[in-house]
């Protein structure tokens, strides 16, 4: 795996190189098909006597999604660390998931052993059922009145998840989609974060106001 260490504001001592090909090791045993991680460390000065700090971001490129984990701390040591145990506990996650999706299929799927259909509410029609409806003993009912549209929409409703904008995009790239559905800790507002041109992505919320109903008793 190629490892690129950028330093902004902060130089990159042979030191710090070294820990990273030591920590990095961890992430490489969780992610074998890694072609290249990207570390960037960034130091901070405020001024008003704030302490300075150090940003270590790590961002991972494979064959499939991009994973990101980033850390805050006064020492650089300190912040890769962090950002690797977080970067490692996405890894993992991930492959649990994929290991639990191979063991406990989503869907309908065949049985050859007891010629069942598993994974579905539905179970076959019998020999004699088919029978009868296609010799007219069981009538089939259909609905003519029915309109055809060409257009299927698809709803699906998710429990709500609170989270930083931070940690939206990871999420987002880690599971490999181009938006992703959040609640803002900041600010209570349901939220998307969606992909852009390049590296860049957008944020759309939603503010709270009242509803016209109420809007209008309140008037």
């Amino acid at each position: 795996m190629e490892t690129s260490i950028v330093g902004v504001g902060v130089g990159i001592t042979d030191r710090f190189r070294t820990v990273v090909e030591e920590k990095i090791a961890r992430v490489q045993q969780l992610a074998s098909r890694a072609q290249r991680l990207d570390i960037k460390v960034t130091h901070r000065a405020y001024r008003a006597g704030r302490v300075p700090d150090e940003t270590v971001e790590l961002t991972l490129v494979s064959k499939g999604p991009v994973v990101r984990a980033e850390a805050v701390d006064g020492d650089k040591f300190v912040a890769l660390d962090l950002a690797v145990d977080k970067m490692a506990e996405q890894l993992r996650r991930a492959k649990e998931k994929r290991v639990d999706g191979r063991q406990h299929p989503r869907g309908a799927h065949f049985e050859k052993g007891s010629g069942s259909i598993e994974g579905i509410d539905v179970q076959p029609a019998s020999v004699d059922v088919l029978q009868a409806v296609a010799t007219g003993a069981i009538p089939v009912q259909t609905d003519e009145t029915e309109e055809y549209s060409p257009v299927v929409i698809r709803t699906k409703n998710f429990d709500p998840e609170w989270m930083t904008v931070e940690e939206a995009v990871d999420r987002m790239e880690l599971v490999g989609h181009d938006f992703f559905l959040f609640v803002d800790a900041r600010t209570d507002h349901p939220s998307v974060v969606y992909r852009r041109k390049g590296w860049d992505y957008g944020v759309i919320s939603l503010t709270t106001q009242a509803s016209p109903e109420e809007a209008a008793l309140a008037s």
